[in-house]
This record gives C-alpha cells, structure tokens and sequence, in this order.
C-alpha cells in the first residue's frame, strides 16, 4: 500500500487532473459535459471555490482551483463533482477512483500549470490552437490579458513534465 498523502494546505492553488475511468471517452458527450458543469456548479454553492484554469479532453480534465481561506477540502469537493455525474439517469458515466494533485508553490508554478492546461488540447491533437478547443478556459484567460489569442500555435518551453495523465 502506498504511504502517499495529499496536501491539505488551507486556502491552497492545487493544480488537478481527473480521468475517466478505463480512459473512456465519455466527457465527449453533450449530456456529460452538461452535467458536469451542473455539477461544479452545484459543489461551488455548497463548498465555494475558484477556478483559475480548466480544460476538459474526452477521457480526462485537468483544473487549477483555489480554495478559500482556512479550507483545505479539495477531495470532497472532487467527490461531491465525480458523484453528481456519475449517478445521474439515464447514463452513468464512471471516473477512476482517485485524482492527482499538485499544490501550486509560487507564481512561476502557477504560470506554467496554466500554460499546459491551455496547451493540453493540441498536445492531444484535438486542435491545432487553444483558441480552437472549447472546452477549455483559454478564452476567459485571452480575455483576462493572460494569452493572446494566437498564443499555442507552437509548442510553449517549460510545461511541467508531470501531471498526472
């Protein structure tokens, strides 16, 4: 058994990568894509975050949230979002059991989480920008002054290497 143990930092930026499970394509689903945003919408209500970055692939999804001060609950959070997709009629759609997380040390960390979910659409080959993929907070970030709108034609130095996938 393993002796690994999350980072339970209070008001943390985690970076995360949630895949389904058996890396099924399910999340290219119309339905399973509304009803995941249903259910972050619904687990932000009850158990409020923020979500920096996000992009969500076919078989997998990757996000960086912030929680408020003084909580550190990011599992129940995943497990309030995982649970709400996959309980709902008339499909069931299933995630594997456990998620990766990174917590997020300095602004550099961050940038470049940012930049590999944004990317993450290309490298798959599921588009030749960013801008392409609209599954993805790329807009909100161009938008926000963080990319431009041409940002990803070609490949961006310093991705991290390990995120879970």
């Amino acid at each position: 058994m393993s002796d690994y143990r999350r980072a339970h930092i209070p008001g943390g930026c985690f970076f995360f990568t949630v895949v389904t499970r058996k890396r099924e394509p399910w999340l290219a689903d119309a339905d399973a894509m509304q009803r995941l945003r249903q259910a972050f919408c619904e687990t932000m209500r009850k158990r409020p975050f923020s979500i920096d970055a996000i992009v969500v692939l076919p078989d997998h999804l990757h996000a960086i949230w912030r929680l408020p001060p003084g909580d550190a609950d990011f599992s129940t959070r995943w497990r309030l979002i995982k649970h709400s997709v996959s309980v709902t009629p008339p499909r069931q759609w299933h995630w594997q059991p456990r998620f990766w997380e990174h917590i997020l040390r300095d602004e550099n960390d961050w940038r470049r989480h940012v930049e590999y979910i944004h990317y993450n659409p290309v490298k798959h080959g599921y588009a030749r920008t960013p801008w392409e993929w609209p599954h993805s907070s790329f807009r909100r970030a161009v938008e926000r002054g963080w990319h431009s709108k041409d940002w990803g034609a070609t490949e961006p130095s310093g991705l991290p290497a390990e995120t879970g996938e």
